[in-house]
């Protein structure tokens, strides 16, 4: 094409959209569903027990490009366990002044930890609300879990939770879970009667 025409090409486009359907939404009163792996609000994941999935090794906040994520690391005690590691993260935050909401921080999460949701209003007029803190981004406790400090419910050391996969850990949190409402089935009464079949079968032979 002519270059003296390109100029006309680009009008073409606001030409045709001249004449098309204009997409309004009433927001906030009419929210639309965003696309199921949207970008949104940060969210940090337990594990079925209520254990916390984070251990505080800040690759997160290494892998973040604007410098939005702070972490500390701290060590879990026998007394005071937060997470099934050796270490946890007594702080963490996120500034929402900086982050871009790109996600390179769930990538470099080795235990699936952080995650982020579809919750995209996080507009405030307040610069120190928009930096959220450890409690506001913990998920909340789920039916049955525990709130940490807790001893591990799902298995007895750290590689029982990562490498035996959520399978096991979602069996065990039943069982765990019903131990912890005294629900679990009371042993069957010994009334003899195993005893007493054995000695008529061994007169019988």
């Amino acid at each position: 094409m002519l270059d003296f025409l390109n100029p006309i090409k680009g009008f073409g486009v606001t030409f045709r959209q001249m004449f098309r359907k204009v997409d309004t939404v009433q927001y906030p009163e009419e929210k639309r569903p965003t696309a199921p792996r949207f970008h949104g609000r940060h969210q940090l994941n337990r594990w079925p027990d209520g254990l916390e999935k984070c251990i505080g090794c800040e690759l997160c906040a290494w892998a973040c490009p604007a410098d939005a994520i702070y972490v500390e690391g701290g060590d879990n005690t026998p007394d005071e366990r937060y997470s099934p590691g050796e270490r946890y993260g007594p702080v963490y935050q996120i500034n929402y002044l900086r982050c871009i909401l790109c996600g390179l921080c769930v990538e470099a999460c080795p235990t699936r930890a952080l995650t982020m949701t579809n919750d995209y209003e996080l507009a405030d007029d307040s610069r120190e609300n928009l930096i959220w803190t450890k409690e506001q981004l913990l998920a909340p406790l789920q039916p049955g879990m525990e709130s940490p400090p807790h001893p591990m419910r799902l298995g007895n050391t750290e590689e029982d939770y990562y490498r035996l996969g959520p399978s096991f850990a979602a069996a065990q949190s039943a069982d765990v879970l019903g131990l912890l409402a005294g629900s679990a089935d009371p042993a069957p009464a010994d009334d003899g009667t195993d005893a007493a079949d054995a000695d008529q079968g061994g007169a019988a032979r």
